[in-house]
């Protein structure tokens, strides 16, 4: 019994932590929106920029689109210190990224063009540099170099994937210049609808053929496409993990057979009584197949319960979405049931063809 609990238990562990991990994940990121389209510029000989970027704008399904550049900076106030993503973009990565300002005001057009040191925070970075005081107009550093605080982005929670709101958003021309490029690498766009997006990207695709002349030299993904992947490669996972799992409730079905071939052994003389008082073959082995079925159901039962129970458990531990699937459940008490079956039917058939005579004698 305790082989059948500890198979189910872990079927249902497994398939569970695993499949709410990538609810989070998928959550995260259809939260970004369907119409979202990430690019990603690979040869590092590029010339595109700033410039290039509102040529891609004007194609025909983009509605908007920001440079990206990420760096994990040391943001500081006054004696307080934190390790904080620093994104370097323009007006459009607010809207783009489903932010919203609580107070303050967001980077705009002119702090781009003019290289004007404004920082907007999420209110995580907030209170850990400045705890309750208001941060705005107020200076930070970043790597260094003084920031002015001019906004507060509402807050947006987090997900397996990190805190949206442990973020400091500059223009993305003060990192170019700090960093001493020209050239853009990362850039996120809008389409127009999620109905456009496709359309929107393959635009993209071809104006960045057209510029770069190597189709190797960037990437292109509508968020619909990083989805259907997400979803192909999750279900692989999904299906190995069910499989490594699967083989300890073939362990428990073996350790029911041979504890059944034991129970056999220790009933011979039962056996034999029973089938001296008229007992047929198939009364014989209905009782060991009862037998191991009610040891695999009740196996199963146990391995069911405990396996919400701990699924639950760690999914609130790693923050990642509880997925209870009836289907998985159903599947692992009944595929318990048949591992009951199938492993007590050679004990069963064993016990089922013992002659009465031989059974009596047995000692």
């Amino acid at each position: 019994m305790l082989g059948i609990i500890i198979g189910v238990f872990s079927v249902i562990v497994l398939i569970s932590i695993g499949q709410g991990a990538t609810a989070s994940v998928m959550d995260t990121i259809s939260s970004m929106g369907s119409n979202i389209i990430s690019i990603n510029i690979s040869d590092r000989r590029s010339s595109f920029d700033y410039k290039d970027l509102i040529e891609l704008e004007n194609l025909e399904g983009v509605k908007s689109a920001t440079p990206i550049y990420n760096i994990y900076g040391a943001v500081s106030h006054d004696l307080k210190s934190e390790k904080v993503r620093v994104v370097g973009a323009n007006e459009n990565y607010f809207n783009i990224n489903n932010y919203e300002l609580e107070y303050g005001r967001l980077i705009s057009p002119i702090d781009v063009d003019y290289r004007n040191k404004v920082a907007v925070m999420g209110l995580t970075t907030v209170n850990n540099l400045f705890g309750y005081d208001d941060p705005i107009d107020n200076e930070i550093l970043i790597d260094g170099q003084k920031y002015t605080v001019v906004g507060v982005l509402k807050p947006k929670g987090s997900s397996i994937i990190g805190d949206y709101d442990d973020i400091v958003i500059i223009p993305i021309s003060n990192i170019m210049r700090q960093k001493r490029t020209a050239v853009i690498h990362e850039i996120t766009a809008q389409a127009e609808s999620a109905d456009t997006a496709r359309q929107a990207a393959e635009n993209i695709e071809s104006y960045l053929y057209d510029y770069l002349g190597n189709d190797e030299s960037y990437t292109v993904f509508s968020q619909g496409q990083i989805l259907d992947i997400m979803d192909d490669i999750t279900g692989m996972l999904t299906a190995m993990l069910a499989g490594i799992a699967g083989i300890s409730l073939l362990v428990g079905g073996i350790g029911i057979m041979n504890i059944m071939l034991v129970t056999v052994s220790e009933r011979t003389r039962e056996i034999g009584i029973r089938k001296a008082l008229g007992a047929g073959r198939g009364s014989i082995m209905l009782q060991f197949l009862i037998e191991s079925s009610i040891i695999s159901g009740i196996g199963g039962i146990i391995g069911v319960l405990s396996g919400i129970y701990a699924s639950s458990y760690i999914s609130k531990l790693l923050g990642t979405r509880l997925v209870i699937n009836m289907y998985v459940l159903t599947v692992a008490f009944g595929f318990s049931l048949l591992i009951g079956l199938f492993f007590g039917l050679y004990p069963a058939n064993k016990a089922s063809k013992l002659r009465p005579i031989d059974a009596l004698r047995f000692e």
